[in-house]
């Protein structure tokens, strides 16, 4: 019985140690991914408006990713992207 009650404090501390290991780089992801679905909402309110003007951005990942991590300097530089191309 005393080895059961080891083997799981020992997996516990394991499974505990692997968890804080991992911590930053699921902070990370989700920050990339929250990030990047606020930059694809931002996009599709700026194709609302800027349709009036006559200015679009494609909606993809690239273009979320570059919008949610940059934020408007992403979005600026993806119309200066759109222009020169």
């Amino acid at each position: 019985m005393g080895q059961y009650v080891f083997a799981y404090a020992v997996g516990g501390i394991l499974l505990l140690v692997l968890l804080i290991l991992l911590a930053k780089p699921i902070k990370w992801t989700l920050r990339l991914v929250i990030n990047s679905a606020l930059g694809c909402a931002g996009l599709m309110i700026f194709n609302l408006i800027g349709g009036l003007f006559g200015l679009y951005i494609g909606v993809n990942i690239a273009t979320a990713v570059t919008v949610g991590i940059l934020g408007l300097p992403g979005l600026a530089l993806l119309l200066v992207l759109q222009y020169m191309i």
